[in-house]
């Protein structure tokens, strides 16, 4: 299924999104948002899809969609230099402030504050960015179904819930000032999510998945996510091995080459330009920036 937040003027609620229609699972099912799906589990998935079947439903271009998860019960899970030609390029830019060797040993985990999530179509505000280094990181997002610590590789794709898209936004500037990454990329709005969450069972082989990210239709990444460095069970297995991961918990994987630092002069993204970031069946997460 696939899963999302809208509002038709009647206030945000569940849909699932059916062709170019969505369907307002809201008014069929107990369940009211997608966070309250992910503490169900995968076994909700005949309910709702029994629901889906019979919901009144709407054309999508009459809706808005909101962020899939608008407001995170916690910080996003972020995975950084997790391609091989990324790690390359990044350490090559300059704004590698910390590091002492391009491919990292051990899967480099952070978080960006729950507070940046924002939807499709919502503005990237690079404005809030006083030093005009605002940069794209089209990213595969896990979407997390249980609550577990100490999750094995052999079990970690039976502990998704599904599977979303994020926009990674960075100021590059305050990366590389401040020697960490937390503040650069935890301004507000400086992460959009969606445009919706595709439960797992739609995507048995993640690997197989194919990212593209546009900016204003000039294709700047184009990868597998075959090509990461730390694959999805090693980066599940790894964070849950210290930490409890919880329903609606949100782990970024990584991304692949082409962001803003890796043309020379760097490709900063700007008010006016629009960014868009596709990974099929999940969809093309757009956003504008201002």
């Amino acid at each position: 299924m696939r899963l999302a937040m809208f509002d038709d003027g009647k206030g945000m609620r569940l849909g699932a999104v059916m062709g170019d229609m969505i369907a307002d699972l809201a008014s069929a099912t107990a369940f009211k948002n997608v966070l309250a799906c992910c503490d169900a589990g995968l076994a909700a998935l005949p309910e709702l899809a029994g629901a889906a079947a019979s919901a009144p439903k709407v054309r999508l271009t009459s809706v808005r969609l909101h962020a899939p998860i608008p407001r995170p019960r916690r910080n996003i899970f972020c995975v950084g230099k997790n391609y091989h030609e990324h790690a390359k390029e990044f350490h090559a830019s300059g704004f590698d402030a910390t590091a002492t060797s391009a491919i990292p040993d051990l899967p480099i985990v952070f978080t960006k504050a729950s507070n940046t999530v924002s939807g499709q179509g919502d503005v990237i505000p690079a404005s809030l960015d006083e030093s005009k280094s605002v940069d794209y990181e089209g990213e595969l997002a896990l979407v997390i179904g249980v609550r577990k610590r100490g999750i094995a590789k052999d079990d970690a794709l039976a502990a998704l819930f599904g599977y979303t898209i994020v926009n990674d936004v960075t100021s590059r500037h305050l990366q590389g000032a401040h020697k960490q990454w937390f503040l650069g990329k935890s301004i507000d709005g400086f992460c959009p999510m969606g445009p919706c969450v595709v439960t797992a069972d739609e995507i048995p082989d993640p690997t197989l998945l194919h990212l593209i990210t546009k900016v204003n239709g000039e294709t700047r990444q184009d990868a597998l996510v075959s090509d990461l460095i730390f694959d999805i069970p090693t980066l599940v297995e790894t964070i849950s091995k210290r930490i409890t991961l919880e329903p609606g918990d949100i782990i970024a994987t990584g991304t692949p080459a082409g962001v803003g630092i890796g043309f020379m002069p760097p490709k900063f993204i700007k008010a006016g330009d629009v960014v868009e970031i596709t990974i099929e069946p999940i969809g093309t997460l757009r956003n504008p920036v201002a």
